[in-house]
């Protein structure tokens, strides 16, 4: 995929996941999501807290400095937790304060810039070009776990067919153990993603993101 393809994503796939989360009552926003355990708020305030956690990687390939994505994975949770029991129009702001922020970070980096090394929240170390992409993932998959009428055949073009060729390779799944000539794509990143899905005899791959 190209640093366009990953910039149209996260763009696009941004403005689904606040559209479709700004349509939430406070009482929906307290109602479970597609994710055990978690309400639709701990989705939102996730994805708000993940916009200021790649931030962190854009100020890194930005000045040099070393800035993790977060202190550590206790905090992280943590964080989640304090941000989903914020009032919903809080959570809302942080999460528009948090993507706009996010994205004029990214448009201030020069191309020498893009090309710099940072290292993810798993440890990897990756050029800043793959940070859109990570950005991508997470609010377009978000927006489906909101539960909240958005699927995978809701995500932009071209992005479900990127998401599973990245899965593929991140599962080992170089021979697939079903045969998916003729599937849906979107059916098949829901698989690969771990979430409910309409493919008849897929193994179950645990969740993923």
């Amino acid at each position: 995929m190209t640093l366009i393809d990953s910039r149209r994503w996260m763009a696009e796939g941004t403005a689904l996941f606040l559209a479709t989360a700004g349509r939430l009552t406070d009482e929906e926003y307290a109602a479970p999501s597609g994710l055990p355990g978690w309400s639709r708020r701990h989705v939102a305030a996730h994805v708000a807290a993940n916009a200021d956690a790649i931030g962190n990687l854009v100020h890194w390939a930005a000045t040099g400095e070393p800035t993790p994505m977060y202190p550590s994975r206790a905090e992280r949770d943590a964080g989640i937790e304090r941000g989903a029991a914020l009032p919903t129009a809080e959570i809302a702001d942080w999460l528009r304060r948090s993507a706009d922020a996010l994205g004029a970070a990214m448009d201030a980096l020069t191309e020498d810039q893009w090309r710099a090394e940072v290292v993810t929240g798993q440890g990897a170390t990756v050029h800043a070009t793959t940070t859109p992409w990570m950005r991508a993932r997470e609010v377009c998959i978000h927006a489906v776990d909101l539960a909240a009428g958005v699927g995978f055949a809701d995500l932009p073009e071209g992005f479900n067919g990127a998401l599973c060729e990245d899965l593929r390779a991140q599962r080992g799944l170089d021979v697939l153990p079903i045969d998916l000539d003729d599937a849906p794509r979107a059916q098949i990143a829901a698989w690969l993603t771990g979430r409910p899905h309409t493919l008849a005899g897929a193994p179950e791959l645990g969740p993923w993101l």
